[in-house]
């Protein structure tokens, strides 16, 4: 018999609900029943892509002694970490607390308040890997509960404190240091693996983030940044994490070397690393970039496009109940797909796929010869290896598409989909792709149309069912998407739809003392209203509320906001110098107020072609530090004021170029255009 998780939208919740556990959804009905019951709450904390989530799930949730217990001594709780990133966050803040660790499964014992006293992250079912079994956990946080329980409310009481007080500690915000764009990197050049690639070690993730930053740095000059975003990118696309058949990366990798990696991809993983792929191809001119970021967002469009415009969340890791199996290969399938013995020995070699393989077996690929070296073993021209590749590629994702497809989390979350907005609205100005621009307004219409409810944004959509308010990362997110697709695309309607998301930021999210909260003012109370200044997998609320503000100030002219902006930064600076690869959206934020963007303004009459080739000018190369308006006379109401006052010369598609609203003559003149983006206005 289905338990409550059986009326609820998240792929994750409904896959336990035919659990034997009498889980509830959070919500006032559980927290109700435990006050009631006199019980504590057991709170589990996971994903649909999360394949220890899966594990604890068959060998736990399922086992109908275990749940006996469950329901019977505790009121369980199930929560989907992507639609509560609130609960998550404040949860597993009291897990790392008490154990030095967090992650996913996360299991968590709390009091009906809410407050939580003891938790972990997974547990066996019986003793394993110096573990209790989570029959024996359950039946000791019961006992003590019966037993102990002033010393539990006295700990949950001093965890609830700490974590309020770190959940709210901001520096003093200090006078704006521009040495700490150089500090931030030198820490980050001292860091890295030229090694390997990347920073840290297994389990290796991708720092798109960081990439980012060092290529923001790169496009100013800084031939160090340069080498180190270059190498590291490289590094990352030689398969392995990235996988060379269908495009994409995966979570991240289990090695140093990026080659076995978790299999599970993440849609805001892709939407980030098709970016940063995008601007190193445009910072370095290497085509193998473009390719990767191609083919990372043809992967999206191919495997996460709901037909009316949304993106899935992810694809589970495991296939038919084994992790990767749909991605690994055996030389005898190479030869199957293939059915050519020297098209079979080409990629036999390119990979080094053998008997004996590199994970259980099979055979993650990776490239282990380059183009010069397959060339020569081969007798093909070298400049003609990539396209043999791509060739063979196709040939064996047909192949592998036959295969059992791993489980699809088909939730559409608005902050993830906003990366991937902003990741085809930039490739389709850059690279001149009218399909990736057709997307991203498919994708915007999607999210405006689908997930705003009543006049405000919710978080998550799925089968026409739009819940959970937006949090912060939402709202920014949203709003730094739709104004990169009005750059690309200049109707008023991104803009304004923008425009009005800031304003409801600024209304419902802001915090008295310092940046935003990452909940809106009108949502449940929690035990405290988080506040995450730190960027993990993707970027911090307040991060992308610092690079929202600072492009509506450049629109606007807004003191106010760029005040606001300096205040975040000014309190973030000196963490973000100290730690970069958690705090690489702040330095990005931070290095556009340092540098202050361009605000180009293009005006000219209706039909007149001149306006989309004075546009095109400006996205010619990486310009991370413009920021694009664009109209027809007479310019409408609700436009940008950035264009007002605007007059055309001699009638013709005229450009305003300016930095802190200091302006250089207006030009008709490609070339003039070109030349006033490398000088800077204010003399400065």
């Amino acid at each position: 018999m289905p338990n409550r998780l059986a009326h609820e939208n998240s792929p994750y919740l409904l896959q336990h609900a035919e659990n034997p556990v009498d889980w509830y959804p959070w919500g006032p009905e559980a927290l109700g029943k435990a006050h009631r019951e006199d019980k504590p709450v057991f709170l589990s904390i996971g994903y649909a892509a999360c394949h220890w989530c899966h594990v604890m799930a068959h060998e736990s949730f399922e086992d109908p002694q275990i749940a006996d217990i469950m329901n019977r001594y505790y009121v369980n709780i199930k929560v989907d970490r992507e639609e509560r990133p609130d609960l998550d966050s404040i949860y597993m803040s009291a897990v790392i607390a008490m154990t030095g660790q967090g992650g996913w499964p996360m299991s968590i014992f709390l009091t009906p308040d809410g407050q939580p006293f003891y938790g972990g992250t997974y547990f066996p079912p019986v003793r394993r890997y110096n573990m209790p079994s989570f029959r024996e956990v359950l039946v000791s946080v019961h006992n003590a509960w019966e037993q102990d329980r002033g010393q539990i409310l006295q700990s949950s009481h001093k965890i609830a404190q700490y974590i309020s007080q770190a959940a709210n500690y901001v520096e003093t915000a200090k006078e704006l240091d521009p040495g700490t764009i150089g500090k931030a990197s030198f820490t980050l050049a001292q860091s890295y693996d030229w090694k390997n690639g990347g920073w840290g070690s297994a389990p290796k993730f991708p720092q798109p983030m960081t990439l980012e930053f060092l290529l923001r740095q790169a496009s100013k000059g800084d031939n160090l940044a340069r080498d180190i975003a270059i190498h590291c990118l490289h590094a990352m696309a030689k398969g392995g994490m990235y996988d060379v058949i269908g495009g994409g990366f995966a979570r991240y990798s289990t090695d140093d070397y990026w080659l076995v990696p978790h299999f599970e991809k993440m849609l805001y993983d892709n939407a980030q690393l098709a970016l940063v792929y995008l601007h190193g191809y445009l910072i370095s001119g290497e085509l193998f970039f473009r390719q990767v970021c191609e083919a990372t967002l043809d992967f999206i469009l191919r495997e996460m496009a709901h037909p009316l415009g949304g993106f899935f969340s992810s694809l589970d890791a495991d296939s038919e109940g084994i992790e990767g199996k749909y991605y690994v290969w055996t030389p005898q399938q190479i030869r199957s797909a293939l059915q050519n013995e020297d098209d079979s020995a080409f990629i036999l070699a390119a990979y080094n796929i053998t008997d004996t393989g590199n994970f259980e077996g099979d055979n993650v690929l990776q490239r282990a010869l380059d183009d010069n070296q397959l060339a020569g073993q081969f007798g093909i021209p070298t400049d003609r290896v990539q396209e043999h590749l791509d060739r063979l590629h196709k040939r064996l994702l047909a192949h592998r598409q036959t295969r059992v497809r791993p489980a699809t989390d088909d939730k559409v979350l608005v902050i993830w989909n906003s990366l991937v907005l902003a990741a085809f609205a930039e490739a389709a100005r850059y690279l001149d792709r009218p399909d990736y621009l057709a997307a991203a307004r498919t994708n915007a219409d999607f999210l405006l149309g689908h997930l705003i409810v009543d006049c405000r944004l919710q978080r998550s959509w799925r089968e026409g069912q739009a819940r959970q308010n937006a949090f912060l990362d939402d709202v920014a997110g949203l709003a730094l998407g739709l104004l990169s697709l009005y750059q690309s695309d200049p109707d008023l309607r991104w803009y304004q739809a923008a425009d009005r998301l800031v304003s409801d930021m600024i209304a419902h999210y802001q915090a008295g003392d310092l940046g935003f909260y990452d909940t809106r003012d009108e949502d449940d109370p929690l035990i405290i209203r988080p506040k995450d200044l730190q960027d993990n997998a993707t970027p911090s609320g307040n991060a992308l509320a610092a690079l929202a503000l600072l492009q509506f100030s450049a629109y606007t002219g807004s003191q106010s906001m760029r005040s606001l902006v300096s205040e975040m930064l000014g309190a973030i600076q000196d963490l973000a110098a100290r730690y970069p690869t958690a705090f690489s959206q702040w330095l990005c934020a931070l290095d556009t107020s340092h540098d202050s963007p361009y605000e180009v303004a293009i005006l000219g009459l209706p039909g007149d072609p001149g306006i989309q080739v004075l546009q095109s000018a400006v996205w010619q190369r990486y310009r991370p530090y413009v920021v694009l308006a664009v109209s027809t006379l007479p310019i409408p109401d609700g436009a940008p004021p950035l264009l007002e006052g605007r007059d055309l010369i001699r009638d013709l598609a005229t450009a305003y170029i300016c930095r802190n609203f200091v302006c250089l003559a207006p030009t008709t003149s490609v070339e003039q255009i070109l030349i006033q983006l490398e000088r800077d206005p204010t003399g400065t």
